[in-house]
């Protein structure tokens, strides 16, 4: 199994702490961002992790390097212009060495908190499309925000597959759980995943964006509408995303 982490973005709302340093780099609870991701895919024994840096690209570059031996690191140039969905194929070379090793990939966002548990969970499912789904995400949004809703996207659920995620959400009801931004493709549903992007129209807009900035989210939908086979993997907690400075001041 290998593992991607998609850490282009710049991290407007967290300066003037991403002044010097991407966004994945800065420090929660003592250790950086990026540092927890890797330590828990590694825990859980994958030692094959790419990155994909946009944004102070070398800054990233030498860290990973030196602090963990990572040498698979690719670039968004277009990081501010683009969003996940290119990023991710900014490394299609290491999605298309998946494919050939016939070994599954774990995609994880860089500004997201989780540990090893997760990653264990994610690593069991066998689902050709495998999503982390926090069925106690009201636990952490009513932390982070007001009024919850506001913030919290839709995903609801028949049995254990996911129908939709990642759209306004109107009420609670629609929220059966929460996409923390980690999930995984097997090997054998690679193929598919590559072809079905090559085929997207790049002239189309996707809820609202361009192809070079459809959300993860809307990237996903859209493999699921066509699909139907992503599964929701479970968990309760025990992750949090950092996304504003009072993100920092949170205890998971």
């Amino acid at each position: 199994m290998k593992a991607i982490i998609l850490a282009a973005g710049f991290g407007s709302r967290l300066m003037p702490l991403t002044q010097n340093n991407p966004k994945c780099m800065v420090e929660y609870q003592g250790r950086k961002i990026i540092d927890y991701e890797i330590t828990a895919l590694r825990e859980a024994g994958i030692s094959k992790i790419a990155v994909v840096g946009g944004y102070l690209l070398e800054v990233l570059s030498a860290y990973l390097q030196d602090n963990f031996g990572i040498r698979d690191i690719y670039q968004n140039p277009a990081f501010d212009t683009s969003n996940m969905v290119k990023t991710l194929f900014c490394a299609r070379e290491w999605v298309e060495s998946c494919i050939r090793d016939k070994e599954d990939l774990i995609v994880s966002y860089a500004d997201i908190v989780y540990f090893k548990e997760s990653v264990c969970r994610l690593q069991s499912a066998n689902a050709p499309l495998s999503i982390v789904v926090d069925k106690s995400w009201r636990n952490l949004w009513d932390r982070r925000f007001s009024n919850p809703l506001e913030d919290a996207e839709t995903l609801k659920l028949a049995g254990n597959k996911i129908v939709e995620l990642g759209k306004k959400a109107k009420s609670y009801e629609e929220i059966e759980g929460q996409y923390i931004g980690l999930f995984k493709f097997s090997a054998s549903f690679l193929p598919e995943v590559l072809s079905f992007y090559d085929t997207l129209d790049r002239e189309s807009t996707y809820e609202g964006k361009d192809f070079d900035n459809m959300y993860m989210t809307s990237f996903l939908q859209a493999l699921i509408d066509r699909f139907h086979n992503a599964e929701a993997v479970e968990i309760y907690g025990n992750w949090c995303e950092i996304d504003f400075k009072s993100d920092l001041e949170i205890n998971i």
